[in-house]
């Protein structure tokens, strides 16, 4: 008969579960000023130079921009000369003072916490060579030093990493205070450190705060501008769906109609013409059925299907009317031999002009226009240009939504055509499109 023995082991993750809150708070307090203050403490982190393109270094010439992009260092500099001053007044050994108070200070611009560590460490040992009756546990250069180095390396760093710097320097005063300032010193300026300290900290902390924050509102105000887009885009897309499923829609029902009447225009037609006639009628039923059925899909829930079919180049008179009526000037011009075109292009093609000339009246009202069309070999082309606005104007420029070129862009990418628009030398805009239609020859036809 064999014994079986249980054992109970405790899963890995238990024992950190079973812990109590204050534990955790602990080891991640601990783990942080490990992470912040002694891991790669004397890394070499160099000060790199101001951004040369603020309010004000931006209008200085090329010269005094370089130079301005050294104004950080020149600032430690500075500070590094005030402590050696300093520390120089009255003082016994004056240069080793002076050294252990600037050396701090610059080397906070290559590696900054080995900067603070190395100030704290100045700090006692320049105690011996300074006034024996004086403040306690900083000496004049030494405060001056470290309260500099604190505030450059909280702002090199980040805010947790300020909290950590002015909880060491509290900890330090305290145990000088507490072990050895009884008796020869004077006066303890403990407390000046760590109330200068804290507000100087405490104003970079919220700095800090303050410049994530405009970060974080700029880079979502980025994403925004992309989503805006993007649904811009696919509004566009979805105009332009529903506005060419009538042309598409009205060919499909000619295919199925024809199909139907094609086998008794002809006496006595073979059975195979009849099943050839009879599948081509079926297909472009089945192809009319799912165009609907995309439709449905893109079609918001305020849609209404137009009466009228779609416009066409035909129809342009009647735009340049309404447009002359709202008060632009506009004149047509018409080159070439004027021909039949797919009614896909005509469609997009008067879509473009219409929007063309309602962003002159938006943006530019008072100004004049120009359409001109030509029917080139291959395809079609439009120029619609506008002057500036007159001024004075007592009509204001409005500033639209900005979907008017991305529906145009739309437009002609889907017929494989060309674009550009701009702003002229005069102070005008324009807008030149090609669309390229296929020449089809007589034996096609």
């Amino acid at each position: 008969m064999t014994e079986t023995t249980q054992i109970h082991t405790t899963p890995p993750g238990d024992g950190a579960k079973s812990r109590s809150p204050e534990f955790r708070l602990a080891a991640d307090a601990l783990r942080g000023l490990r992470q912040d203050l002694f891991h790669d403490a004397f890394a070499y982190r160099p000060l790199p130079r101001m951004r040369a393109d603020g309010p004000l270094t931006r209008r200085l010439s090329g010269r005094l921009r370089e130079y301005a992009g050294w104004t950080p260092h020149a600032l430690i500099g500075a500070a590094a000369l005030t402590a050696l001053a300093i520390a120089t007044i009255d003082a016994g050994l004056a240069l080793l003072l002076g050294l252990l108070a600037v050396i701090p200070i610059l080397l906070t611009m290559v590696r900054p916490i080995g900067a603070f560590w190395l100030s704290m460490a100045a700090t006692p040992f320049a105690l011996p060579f300074g006034d024996q009756w004086g403040d306690w546990p900083w000496l004049p250069g030494s405060f001056a030093c470290h309260l500099t180095v604190l505030t450059i390396v909280a702002l090199r760093t980040r805010p947790r990493t300020a909290g950590w710097m002015w909880a060491l320097t509290a900890a330090y005063g305290i145990v000088a205070e507490t072990l050895f300032g009884s008796g020869r010193y004077y006066g303890t300026n403990t407390a000046p450190m760590l109330v200068f300290s804290a507000l100087v900290l405490l104003c970079v902390s919220v700095w800090h705060i303050r410049r994530e924050a405009k970060q974080e509102v700029t880079a979502q105000q980025t994403v925004t501008a992309h989503e805006r887009s993007r649904r811009t885009l696919l509004e566009e897309r979805t105009t332009i769906a529903r506005e060419l499923h009538d042309v598409v829609a009205h060919h499909m029902s000619v295919v199925a109609i024809q199909a139907e009447a094609a086998p008794y225009r002809v006496e006595n037609p073979p059975p195979e013409l009849e099943r050839a006639f009879v599948t081509i009628r079926e297909n472009a039923v089945a192809a009319l059925t799912e165009l609907r059925r995309v439709l449905g899909v893109v079609r918001a829930e305020d849609y209404e299907a137009p009466d009228a079919p779609q416009p066409t180049l035909a129809d342009l008179e009647v735009l340049l009317a309404n447009v002359r009526d709202a008060g632009l000037n506009v004149d047509k011009t018409v080159t070439g031999a004027v021909r039949e075109l797919p009614q896909g292009v005509e469609l997009s093609a008067y879509r473009i002009v219409q929007e063309a000339l309602s962003n002159t009246l938006r943006h530019a009202p008072g100004a004049g226009a120009r359409v001109e069309i030509g029917y080139v070999l291959g395809g079609l082309g439009l120029r619609i240009v506008n002057g500036p606005p007159p001024e004075p104007s007592l009509v204001k420029p409005s500033p639209g939504a900005g979907h008017g070129i991305t529906g145009m862009r739309e437009r002609v990418s889907m017929l494989n055509g060309e674009m550009t628009a701009g702003a002229t030398d005069e102070g005008g805009y324009e807008v030149t499109v090609f669309l390229p239609v296929p020449v089809v020859s007589e034996g096609d036809a």
